[in-house]
């Protein structure tokens, strides 16, 4: 197996494909709709993702920052050299893509302010640092991974979501709705200025900033909208009862899903929550298998 060539194929079908899930619950959303306005910009959506993976173009402008979850069983290994593989695969396929030039040239002080421009080919945007994943995770979306496993998960983040997202502190009270409560008030103040719903937004619970955020991107990679849990579903019809709809235009559809991931929490009076308000064309996730 040509594991730079695989990876390549890889980001481009996180770019242009919509998983079977979110294309189901895209068109019972269509088909529940009353608001016309909502109905036909659902529609018009859904029209952008099939014109995407009939010719491989990617789903959004913004194509999104490669991030990185390796999953790995215990007879497995991950090398020096399967690393330098997986980066210069994502740099071959953000170029075939082709993904949009956003890698910004310079120094530190310069990177920050932006000030020599950007680069001219899309794969110098390099990815964020991997994340490792295994069997002793006890998280919500804990998976069974077998001694054999090697899964490379590839997500591609947008701006858009970025700017809106959150990872703060709650003082949890000693109440789990007190928790759930206040990340549906984050969610609702984020997802009326995201401009690009429905959303599935993401929420990672945990000790740490890192660990929260760590947690909401697996739940990313590893969510099903066709299995959610009683307060994924619970968050969801709040959600959708904020009449912001799809593009604004009001409606039942703000939502057509969440993910809630939570993970290992310490004696303290506080979890640290991380919070993402997915745009209409996320998650944009892709696996290899090996």
């Amino acid at each position: 197996m040509d594991i730079i060539d695989e990876v390549s194929k890889t980001i481009i079908k996180a770019s242009t494909t919509l998983s079977d899930d979110k294309y189901k619950a895209l068109k019972n959303a269509i088909s529940t709709e009353d608001n016309e306005n909502a109905r036909w910009a659902l529609e018009m959506i859904l029209k952008n993702y099939q014109v995407a993976q009939d010719i491989k173009f990617p789903l959004c402008d913004d194509t999104g920052i490669p991030h990185v979850i390796i999953e790995i069983g215990s007879k497995r290994e991950i090398t020096g050299e399967l690393l330098n593989q997986i980066h210069e695969g994502i740099y071959q396929g953000l170029n075939n893509l082709p993904a949009r030039p956003m890698a910004v040239k310079g120094d530190e002080t310069e990177r920050i302010e932006q000030s020599k421009g950007l680069y001219e080919k899309p794969g110098l945007l390099r990815p964020a640092s991997v994340l490792i994943d295994n069997a002793n995770d006890e998280s919500t979306y804990k998976r069974e991974i077998s001694e054999d496993t090697l899964n490379i998960h590839f997500l591609l983040e947008g701006g858009g979501p970025e700017i809106r997202s959150k990872t703060y502190r709650i003082y949890h009270q000693r109440s789990f709705e007190n928790v759930i409560n206040t990340v549906c008030e984050w969610l609702e103040e984020s997802l009326g200025m995201l401009g690009c719903t429905p959303s599935i937004p993401s929420i990672g619970i945990g000790r740490t900033h890192f660990e929260a955020t760590s947690l909401l991107l697996k739940s990313i990679a590893y969510g099903n909208l066709d299995s959610q849990s009683e307060y994924e579903k619970k968050i969801t019809d709040r959600l959708n009862n904020t009449d912001i709809g799809p593009l604004g235009f009001g409606g039942r559809t703000t939502v057509l899903g969440c993910y809630l991931n939570i993970g290992y929490q310490r004696a303290s009076g506080v979890r640290i929550v991380s919070m993402r308000p997915s745009c209409f064309v996320e998650p944009r996730v892709a696996t290899l298998n090996l």
